[in-house]
């Protein structure tokens, strides 16, 4: 893990995992989440993106099939992130200098330390190498899917720019970015 990014901790159950984000060429795609709209069942948790992935791609998903066949840096783990991932990428890689969305957005309680709702300049603009706007691994100023199905009709995603988290409508195109995560001792 390059030492210069922030570490990214979530809480499974009673293990931290730390998570380490994908490039964004080759880990990021454009895609609907699901382009019927189908409901998939044990897509739901808020904190497991993994779990949430591989059963997309049980469903027939293809942005779920394309993540957990992606090979990067050697590492064939990959997967779109749940809710809460998705928010720890946003509150430590937030592209832009835009004040953020105050209304609950950034309530994350899976997050190690526990994620409290941003306030109007925190987060702050990202300081990681190159995940600045502009910048070569920078998010898009987008929405952005999470594997957290919402409901048939819904799943949830963020807004890359003032951090607004919403449920978008599944057949809706937005941008994925992948992650992977490994057990922290």
């Amino acid at each position: 893990m390059n030492e210069s990014r922030p570490q990214l901790v979530i809480r499974i159950g009673e293990t931290l995992y730390g998570l380490q984000i994908a490039p964004k060429a080759p880990g990021e795609c454009r895609s609907a989440w699901s382009p019927d709209r189908t409901e998939v069942a044990g897509a739901t948790s808020y904190f497991d993106g993994l779990a949430n992935t591989q059963a997309m791609a049980e469903a027939g998903l293809k942005v779920a099939q394309w993540a957990l066949a992606m090979e990067i840096d050697g590492h064939k783990d990959w997967y779109i992130p749940s809710r809460d991932e998705l928010e720890l990428l946003y509150r430590h890689y937030k592209p832009t200098t835009e004040t953020n969305y105050v209304y609950r957005a950034g309530d994350n309680p899976s997050s190690v330390p526990a994620g409290y709702p941003y306030t109007e300049t925190s987060p702050a603009q990202t300081n990681a190498a190159g995940f600045k706007q502009g910048e070569a691994d920078a998010f898009d100023d987008a929405w952005y899917w999470s594997s957290t199905q919402f409901s048939r009709d819904f799943a949830w995603g963020q807004l890359f720019d003032y951090g607004y988290q919403d449920n978008l409508v599944k057949s809706s195109e937005a941008r994925c970015r992948l992650v992977r995560r490994f057990a922290i001792e």
